[in-house]
């Protein structure tokens, strides 16, 4: 009987509507291409063939049915995959036989608590309704939450009654049912045994959390009442338990209404909480997922490879949200997905940004969102941002992880060198430390050791260290300080920084940052020749230096100008297209 049953979902199963739903498909003359679900790949090599509703990967030589396939991606047994196809494709399903009452009572007990949950959802929006919930209806107003967004994500109201919830769905599932659900806790008795339950939500806005097939299996709920104004209210967002149908690591909040609109548009925008992913949702973009507040997981990173690997990151401004967009970013990365993140202006999350300038803006934001690697290199920059040689090994040292971690070679090695220019690493040395570090995917670099000062940087520190009425000192000063970018990228920037910005020191050697400032100091005082230094010989300096800094800027607008044309910024590529005209017009002069 449960062959019969399987050769008929078999021959009406449509494989390519099946298989769709996990990737995006190409046409292939009679057939179909796609990315292989089943190993990292970046040319198609998955084919789907209609005619003998078949599928084969020339690349890891999987092949199969339409049941094996769904086997695969879900992690299902055959007759799992049999009825997830039926139900997929509106077949009536026979009443099922287990191999074993245990299986019988598990499979049983999971449809149960997916009713149960249903009951809790349904119970939670009336609530909503109810007088109680009078202020809980004012809270969602004030944030712009409206009545459609409500239906749409079925948000409700947990009462502040221990007991209704209970009484109530005590009507429909055994108290087993209701203890294995995650709705309510119970205080452990003195003989070890659980006591009586009562409601895990109370006083709080209700957010289901749903799986892919729009069911919801957990529940996050927002306190009306924070913990300075209720010692009682408790964390400000509580979730689920994990449970048999919930396992919080392995979701992904939205996906069940995303996930077409991903494939369609070729992205994921990925954000970090529920309102943030509401409100831009009911905003119209419809390809907006969020990790529910639990730090991104490897199992998150395969569910979502299902559907795109491409991702725009979003995550809050904060300290948090900037540790945990680095970790997420590190995990997309390794597994070979294209990442871009944004950083909105102001300090904003998204449903704040979104509630003051509009989804218009939001949306504009999104489309400047920057390449991985240039927000990390920010990221290193804003962490560590002195000139010195060590903070910039610092910098350098939180990039490294990340730089061994980009599969491809290339890309590695592009990586290393913006992280170099932009660091402001000049030192061949220190480059090609880098560029081996990143080759080896090593995960730090060593500081170089203290190396001989140029010609022009010892007759600027020597004028530097002059008295304050000289001269030679009064030019390098004025000009540096003016013109911090044209020494910035030295090895001895730390200290020609504090000497242009302070009065001449009575002992230079205090004056440096640290050590191998100080090093680099001791070499041009040492270097040092009888010879006066002139305000001739500076200005010499300064010229030289100008002219070094010309080349390096025109370096960078070249890449900028390639990054600007790539991305079709055409108002970005004229400023800097004006802007290396400027430079070159300096250069020649």
């Amino acid at each position: 009987m449960a062959d019969s049953f399987s050769q008929t979902v078999k021959q009406q199963a449509d494989i390519v509507r099946i298989v769709g739903d996990y990737v995006k498909l190409r046409k292939s003359g009679a057939n179909w291409s796609a990315l292989c679900p089943f190993h990292k790949e970046k040319s198609g090599s998955f084919y789907l063939y209609p005619g003998t509703a078949s599928y084969y990967c020339f690349g890891c030589h999987e092949h199969g049915d339409v049941f094996s396939f769904v086997m695969k991606m879900e992690t299902l047994s055959f007759p799992e995959a049999v009825r997830a196809v039926a139900t997929k494709m509106g077949i009536a399903l026979p009443k099922r036989e287990f191999n074993s009452p245990e299986e019988a009572r598990d499979a049983g007990l999971r449809r149960q608590l997916m009713d149960a949950h249903e009951a809790a959802t349904q119970y939670f929006e009336q609530s909503l309704k109810s007088p109680e919930a009078a202020r809980a209806r004012e809270y969602l107003t004030l944030r712009g939450v409206t009545a459609e967004t409500i239906a749409k994500f079925r948000i409700g109201y947990a009462p502040e009654s221990f007991n209704d919830m209970r009484d109530r769905l005590g009507k429909f599932f055994s108290e087993e049912v209701l203890r294995a659900s995650g709705l309510f806790s119970a205080k452990e008795q003195e003989d070890g045994s659980p006591g009586a339950m009562y409601a895990r939500f109370r006083r709080r806005i209700t957010f289901p959390i749903a799986n892919e097939q729009g069911k919801t299996i957990a529940f996050t709920a927002r306190a009306l009442d924070s913990a300075e104004q209720d010692a009682k209210a408790g964390p400000k967002y509580l979730n689920s338990p994990e449970t048999l149908l919930y396992t919080k690591g392995q979701v992904l909040f939205n996906l069940d209404k995303a996930k077409g609109a991903i494939r369609e548009l070729g992205f994921a925008l990925l954000v970090e909480g529920q309102m943030d992913c509401i409100s831009v949702f009911m905003g119209g973009i419809a390809n907006v997922i969020a990790t529910s507040g639990t730090a991104f997981t490897e199992h998150q990173v395969r569910l979502l490879n299902r559907f795109t690997q491409r991702v725009v990151l979003n995550f809050d401004p904060d300290q948090a949200g900037a540790n945990a967009a680095e970790k997420t970013v590190a995990l997309l990365v390794e597994e070979g997905f294209e990442v871009r993140v944004v950083t909105l202006e102001g300090g904003l999350d998204p449903d704040r940004y979104i509630k003051e300038r509009g989804i218009a803006a939001y949306s504009d934001a999104a489309r400047g969102a920057v390449r991985y690697a240039d927000y990390l290199i920010e990221r290193a920059r804003t962490l560590f941002p002195g000139r010195t040689p060590e903070s910039k090994v610092k910098a350098l040292n939180m990039l490294l992880p990340h730089i061994r971690r980009v599969p491809n070679a290339l890309l590695r090695d592009e990586f290393a060198n913006n992280a170099a220019q932009k660091l402001g690493i000049e030192s061949s040395l220190m480059r090609q430390e880098l560029r081996q570090a990143a080759q080896q995917r090593l995960e730090s670099v060593k500081a170089a050791q203290p190396r001989a000062v140029t010609e022009v940087e010892r007759i600027l520190l020597c004028a530097l260290v002059l008295p304050d009425a000289d001269s030679a000192r009064a030019l390098a000063a004025e000009r540096l300080g003016e013109n911090p970018e044209w020494f910035s990228a030295l090895g001895s920037a730390g200290v020609m920084e504090v000497l242009v910005n302070g009065p001449a020191p009575e002992n230079p050697f205090e004056a440096a940052p640290d050590d191998a400032s100080r090093a680099l100091l001791a070499s041009a005082l040492h270097g040092a020749s009888e010879e006066e230094i002139s305000a001739e010989k500076v200005q010499g300096a300064l010229d030289s230096l100008h002219d070094r800094y010309l080349d390096r800027r025109l370096r960078e607008l070249r890449v900028q100008m390639a990054e600007a044309q790539r991305r079709g910024d055409e108002a970005m590529l004229l400023r800097l297209a004006q802007e290396k005209l400027r430079v070159d017009k300096e250069l020649k002069r």
